[in-house]
């Protein structure tokens, strides 16, 4: 799963990315996460307010501090859609 943390540095940003850590530790989630500081690149993201959470190409959250148990939610069912691509996915190739 690769998640951005999207915001300029300020310290709503830098508590998300805070939080996103601890919710996926929690969650024992393998996770790309790193951090967009670009505005430029923020604004490509499709991003409008910061803080933002973009989980595999997906605004999830956006102008706020999502909590650990308000991500640990949004980050279970994003990791339960990438398995059940990756099932579908494998079962396709052991039909071939």
């Amino acid at each position: 799963m690769k998640i951005l943390v999207a915001g300029p540095g300020c310290p709503k940003c830098l508590a998300t990315e805070k939080n996103v850590i601890n919710a996926c530790a929690e969650l024992n989630i393998p996770a790309d996460i790193s951090h967009v500081y670009d505005i430029k690149e923020i604004v490509k993201l499709g991003v409008r307010i910061t803080p933002a959470v973009i989980v595999n190409g997906k605004v999830v959250v956006s102008g706020k501090v999502p909590t650990v148990g308000e991500l640990k939610k949004i980050l279970l069912e994003e990791y339960k859609r990438e398995l059940k691509k990756e099932y579908i996915k494998a079962k396709e190739e052991s039909k071939s």
